[in-house]
């Protein structure tokens, strides 16, 4: 057996005892897949082990996050640090080779995935980070940004009509430093999947405008390392179509569903090494494999070093690009936009929508890496850059992104694009939409991604467009999502608030933005950025009432405030932009906005009325829309639903027992 065969074979058997010693897992993608793997990492990609944050490195993203311990296999066998235990430890609590990949948690993942078809557009998104980034760079002689970016993906991941949104928008893009390799195993859970996936998948990825490359065996090495040679040629992206059999090597499970997601079993692990021709010990590698794979990464070293001496030479050459360059990657905010409260002015009453894209072009002028879009929206989001110029094939160097109809993808491709650096990222459409995007959007949160979106037409006020257009449900959903902050501001401070928010917390955040003109109120200030502070205060020291409200809505019980004052009734008015950020406040704080001592309180929001209740108590009342919407105008709609001044003064008296 020569290397390359034993060191493939290795792969096999690591990935499948891992499965075997956790009794849980998929070994069958990862024994079909190991020649994928082996030609990719050891042959292809330039990654250095060494440093995993090197920032030239190739990127590599594991559509088909079940089969992770292929990638841990990987990660072991070239270096990266995870040890023969953190195998044996797979799918263990707190381990390091979790279920799935897991970005920040495993060093050398990209990107978590398991959610199918994610990754391939995590894959779209790194490869335009790349684009953008080479093109402001860049220069004769000094290619610093120079790298592809590789996936692997299943029947699943293009069964999921994400896949179909992100590969459109890439062949659209012309994006050729995309190589995407297909586990054509012809497999799925409940069987063949002649069963539900009968597609010519060539075919349909030409129509794309992929280059497509039709492998006879996914066995074959040479023949895989020949179609990633032929994809760098291509100023499309690739498609690699590899025929491979899940469970390879298994007599019993070749080929069949009962290979996907559970383990081989001791005897057919046993039978299944014999056959390979593999010892029968446990998490076994063979020493000449180690010293092979540490050879082949030695290539990558040397082009690190390479390009260390390449950036050194542009550094002294471009001194400012290369000071730039380290600006683009760092998390900190420059001072101007910190210290300076240019950001803070606001002369007229806007809609947050408005306000918001105002803050983007305020804050494009001091990052010239802000970039973003929308979904086919930016007219109505207000998300383009002025002057920022169109991102497209025939121009990198843009900063205004065009999605397209394609919400889904648009927000996993920001997350890759957060993910490779040197951008700060922002998307939007319209808050009902987002529902199309939920769980790109969640896996901005697993992963900490500090991208923003812009989520415009929040509630009732949309109008005419109806139930269908009107997010009724929306604001809870979001805020029930752990590591997400979800702000909803009530004027163009607030706005600013929100952006700063988005720019610093670390975390994604959504600006929920109104349709509809809103005032500027004389005391919105920099406390929206605590989540929640006191809007308009009681004369008295113990407010008689408290009235808390987020975003349009703040109108509403400020409006209520003087009525009941009219009527010696002495409120205080809380705006609330931002839950999470708030119950993050100390008690002392939470306790000076809403003193345990008042009981009455009332809160107001055109939306489902579940958040609130944290907050108005056992004897508060939560007034808002725990049904879905109507085709009408706006203030109609607000009236019909008792989203009124009115309401808030009635209920409010009703608590007090006047």
């Amino acid at each position: 057996m020569d290397i390359q065969l034993k060191t493939i074979n290795n792969i096999r058997t690591l990935a499948a005892d891992a499965v075997q010693k956790a009794n849980s897992g998929h070994p069958g993608a990862p024994m079909g897949m190991a020649p994928m793997a082996y030609a990719l990492w050891l042959k292809e990609m330039t990654h250095n082990p060494l440093n995993p944050a090197w920032k030239n490195r190739d990127r590599f993203v594991l559509s088909s996050g079940h089969a992770s311990a292929l990638l841990y296999s990987m990660l072991h066998l070239t270096g990266y640090g995870l040890t023969m235990d953190d195998l044996k430890d797979f799918r263990q609590f707190g381990s390091k080779t979790p279920g799935h990949p897991e970005y920040r948690h495993t060093v050398g993942v990209e990107t978590t995935t398991g959610p199918l078809g994610q990754g391939i557009a995590n894959a779209v998104g790194f490869a335009i980070a790349e684009t953008m980034l080479a093109a402001h760079f860049n220069r004769p002689d000094f290619p610093v940004v120079d790298h592809r970016v590789y996936a692997i993906c299943g029947d699943g991941c293009l069964m999921e009509g994400i896949s179909g949104e992100a590969a459109s928008l890439a062949g659209t893009l012309k994006l050729g430093k995309i190589t995407l390799l297909y586990d054509d195993n012809e497999i799925s859970i409940e069987g063949d999947t002649d069963i539900t996936f009968k597609e010519d998948v060539g075919a349909r990825f030409e129509a794309y405008g992929w280059h497509v490359v039709r492998l006879a065996d996914g066995n074959d090495v040479d023949a895989l390392c020949a179609a990633m040679e032929e994809a760098k040629k291509d100023e499309r992206p690739s498609l690699i179509i590899c025929p491979t059999k899940i469970g390879y090597g298994c007599p019993a499970k070749e080929g069949k569903a009962s290979a996907h997601g559970e383990p081989l079993g001791v005897d057919n692990l046993a039978e299944t090494k014999k056959n390979l021709g593999m010892p029968a010990d446990s998490f076994l590698v063979f020493p000449e494999v180690y010293q092979h794979c540490k050879e082949m990464m030695e290539k990558n070293q040397k082009a690190e070093e390479e390009w260390n001496a390449l950036f050194a030479a542009y550094a002294e050459k471009y001194p400012e690009l290369a000071e730039e360059w380290e600006t683009w990657h760092s998390e900190e905010l420059p001072d101007e936009i910190m210290m300076g409260d240019n950001l803070w002015q606001w002369e007229k009453k806007d809609a947050t929508r408005g306000a918001s894209g105002e803050m983007i072009n305020r804050l494009a002028k001091l990052l010239p890496n802000l970039v973003g879009g929308s979904a086919d929206l930016g007219p109505s989001n207000k998300t383009a850059i002025k002057d920022g110029g169109d991102y497209s094939a025939e121009n990198r160097a843009g900063r205004n992104m065009h999605f397209g109809v394609r919400e889904h993808a648009m927000a996993a491709i920001c997350n890759a694009m957060a993910l490779h650096g040197g951008l700060r990222v922002f998307c939007g459409t319209f808050f009902v939409f987002s529902d199309y995007m939920k769980h790109a959007m969640r896996m901005s949160a697993i992963m900490k991604l500090p991208v923003a979106y812009v989520l415009t037409h929040d509630s009732i006020g949309v109008g005419e467009d109806g139930a269908t257009h009107q997010p009724i449900e929306h604001l809870a959903a979001l805020r029930s999502l752990p590591d997400m902050l979800t702000f909803r501001p009530a004027d163009g401070r607030e706005t600013t608030a929100a952006w700063l928010t988005a720019l610093t917390s670390g975390l994604p955040t959504s600006l929920i933005l109104t349709r509809q003109t809103l005032p500027l109120y004389e005391n919105s200030n920099c406390n929206a950025m605590k989540g929640g502070y006191i809007l308009a205060d009681s004369e008295k020291e113990t407010p008689d009432v408290l009235l808390m409200a987020s975003g349009s809505e703040v109108e509403q019980v400020m409006g209520a405030k003087e009525e009941l004052k009219k009527d010696g009734i002495d409120a205080r008015v809380i705006s609330m932009p931002c839950m999470e950020l708030f119950l993050k406040q100390d008690k002392a704080y939470q306790e000076s906005v809403i003193p345990s001592a008042v009981r009455a309180r009332v809160s107001l929001e055109a939306a489902a009325t579940m958040p609130w209740y944290r907050f108005v108590g056992l004897d508060g009342v939560a007034l808002g829309i725990d049904h879905f919407g109507a085709s009408a105008p706006a203030a109609v709609l607000f009236k019909e639903f008792g989203i009124t001044v009115e309401n808030v003064v009635k209920t409010a008296k009703e608590l007090l027992g006047k």
